[in-house]
């Protein structure tokens, strides 16, 4: 065994199967009992993340009794720690009652050493994300990208974009379908930027009777129209020092358009019914999920705003691009409806995370958050079901776990990429593999692939 810092806890009172498997876990430091108290001794001592608990256990080797005392007390004593439970080959309803009390997975013997380690592996690097997220929570007030939960390559890019943009003074326009944290990305540009200290002022440019827009914007003079009874100062001056927000920028009616133009340009506004310039000092940041070149072209959208508003942009793509992400981001938001909401849910049973990760999520984030927190409220279980979520079951078509079918699903799709990218051509399709024509044709035959 390579000993490293990875703690496991393996109880087990069988001293055949405590030998086996404490030299069957490379890259973990492996820890053996027999018994409840010795468990819990460990427990204590060392908090190993993750733990395979056989339930048949003296004083009752053949019951279940003890075992699942012993889960309930681990569970109580490390809430976090992911229990694997041991049963027999036919103990299926012992199984999922231990699921049911909070156990991270189950396993029937005779032990398959290579599955267990598959399983363990999962378990643990489940902990570390679980972790990842308490910490992100207990220092969310601190952090600049204070929402946003990312762990896919696309979403990665937009917050290091974020980072390299947000330091300068270029308005950045935020591009992306609604619920997809536009709001997040402005508010880090500004958290991040050296106006941090002042105003982030956000409007919403579609919630805003086209009537009342520019009042809003630019403020009036006392006078200016009937009911102006004070001088009364717009969203671009209450920013001033700090950082506009101009949500759905796509609404913005023709007619405000120029007006805008003029203020990125000139950096000066006046306001209704004044004939005073006053100079203005923020950062503009423009956000909208509409396409504005096509806006452009049937005339609803002046061309010379959209250049001058999109210095830097920024695409922020669909919760159903963002690989990986949706799984997370649900864990994320858990943590925080159990604080809102004053519950306990301990995770989401297997069918509610291969539906989460089947459903194709048209609403992206916002739509999650409000599905999570209706879920957290109506639970009958401390484990949230794709039923609570109220999503279709897709337990026995959700993506595979398999090593070996993983492996051959990445193969086809990456000799199919390649022939697709050669136009059908062998040898140039080979050369882009990196490997001979022979393999090729074996890869071709061996996935029943059409050229």
């Amino acid at each position: 065994m390579v000993t490293g810092t990875r703690k496991l806890l393996v109880v087990e009172d069988d001293p055949g199967l405590q030998n086996q498997l404490r030299w069957a876990f490379d890259g973990y430091e492996v820890m053996t009992v027999g018994n409840r108290q010795a468990a819990l001794e460990q427990i204590r001592t060392y908090q190993p993340p993750v733990v395979t608990l056989d339930l048949g256990l003296p004083p009752d080797a053949d019951g279940a009794s003890e075992g699942f005392a012993t889960l309930q007390d681990i569970l109580r004593a490390a809430p976090h720690t992911k229990v694997i439970v041991v049963t027999g080959q036919a103990d299926r309803e012992n199984a999922l009652r231990a699921v049911g009390m909070g156990a991270y997975d189950f396993f029937s013997k005779p032990i398959n050493v290579e599955l267990l380690s598959f399983l363990v592996n999962r378990a643990y690097r489940m902990h570390e994300l679980e972790s990842e997220n308490r910490q992100l929570q207990q220092s969310r007030q601190h952090s600049p990208l204070e929402g946003i939960v990312a762990s896919s390559k696309a979403m990665l890019e937009v917050c290091q974009t974020v980072e390299k943009v947000a330091p300068t003074n270029a308005t950045v326009l935020l591009l992306g379908e609604s619920g997809t944290g536009k709001e997040l990305c402005a508010r880090a540009l500004h958290e991040l930027s050296p106006r941090a200290k002042k105003r982030f002022v956000a409007i919403n440019c579609a919630a805003i009777p086209h009537n009342l827009l520019e009042s809003e914007l630019f403020g009036y003079e006392r006078g200016a129209f009937t009911g102006a009874n004070k001088q009364t100062l717009g969203k671009i001056e209450c920013a001033d020092g700090g950082t506009l927000f101009l949500d759905e920028i796509g609404d913005l009616p023709l007619s405000l358009q120029a007006k805008l133009l003029r203020f990125l340009q000139e950096r000066v506004i006046e306001r209704i019914g004044g004939r005073e310039e006053i100079p203005i000092d923020l950062r503009v940041v423009c956000a909208t999920h509409q396409d504005l070149p096509a806006k452009i072209r049937s005339g609803e959208f002046r061309e010379d705003l959209y250049y001058r508003m999109a210095e830097i942009n920024v695409c922020i793509p669909p919760l159903r691009e963002r690989e990986n992400d949706t799984l997370l981001l649900a864990q994320t938001i858990l943590v925080q409806m159990n604080l809102e909401q004053g519950k306990s849910m301990k995770g989401f049973t297997d069918d509610a995370k291969a539906a989460i990760e089947a459903y194709s999520w048209p609403g992206n984030v916002r739509e999650l958050m409000n599905r999570m927190k209706r879920a957290v409220i109506m639970a009958n279980d401390n484990r949230i079901t794709a039923q609570d979520l109220e999503l279709e079951t897709h337990a026995a078509g959700g993506p595979t776990f398999n090593l070996r079918e993983v492996r051959e699903q990445a193969e086809r799709q990456t000799v199919l990429r390649a022939l697709t990218h050669s136009d059908g051509k062998i040898t140039k399709a080979a050369d882009l593999l990196g490997i001979s024509r022979p393999t090729i044709y074996d890869l071709i035959r061996k996935h029943n692939v059409k050229v």
